[in-house]
């Protein structure tokens, strides 16, 4: 099949917003007593962050704010600092425009809340640049689980076989592939020598290197 269908993850791959999710959980967690530390997050790498609370319930219980609560508080405080001190990455608005100069179908699926996607698309003006955006708050499970990108496809009207993933993470990868999909990783420098993304079936420094070329190769 050819591939007529692009989707995009958010997080560090559209916007350099992810290390600030780190910022946001902990100055939080801080507030209301919860007993973790930033070390103590990679317990958590690529949970949603209301399965992120539930967790910290279960294992670093504290009193008082409920775990939904708190997630919503984080959702709060990391949307207001992505729009204080985030920013598109490079490439990407090049990129999106090609596609689309090219016809491409255009989604985004993130493990982000939908409030908090739409808030950031919108607030970094790329809103108009797809198709369709999904979150993973629409599906039962988040990435490494494919859910995400298989109903993003759907909405899209897009077989699996139709579309390349575009990913920054391992998790992403996985989903993908999962998925069916053929990714292209975007790794940030710190991961880019990770052996598992070799899973992926292209990988760039940066969304600058990307061309259309690399996806008649795929």
């Amino acid at each position: 099949m050819t591939i007529n269908t692009a989707i995009f993850d958010m997080d560090g791959l559209l916007f350099d917003t992810e290390p600030l999710w780190g910022e946001s959980m902990l100055r939080i967690a801080q507030k209301h007593g919860v007993p973790i530390t930033q070390g103590l997050f990679k317990e958590t790498t690529g949970l949603r962050i209301y399965e992120v609370t539930d967790y910290w319930a279960i294992k670093y219980p504290w009193n008082g704010a409920s775990s939904k609560d708190v997630a919503e508080e984080i959702l709060d405080d990391i949307i207001a600092l992505s729009k204080q001190k985030g920013s598109v990455l490079k490439g990407v608005k090049e990129t999106l425009s090609l596609l689309k100069s090219h016809q491409y179908k255009i989604g985004l699926a993130s493990s982000s809340p939908a409030r908090m996607i739409h808030a950031l698309v919108d607030c970094f003006g790329v809103g108009n640049c797809f198709d369709q955006i999904t979150s993973a708050d629409e599906v039962e499970m988040g990435k490494p689980h494919p859910a995400v990108f298989l109903k993003c496809a759907e909405q899209l009207g897009s077989h699996p076989m139709e579309c390349v993933v575009l990913e920054d993470s391992i998790n992403g990868v996985i989903a993908g592939k999962a998925a069916r999909m053929k990714v292209i990783a975007v790794p940030d420098e710190y991961h880019f020598h990770n052996p598992k993304f070799s899973l992926s079936d292209a990988k760039l420094h940066s969304m600058e290197a990307f061309t259309l070329d690399l996806i008649d190769q795929l």
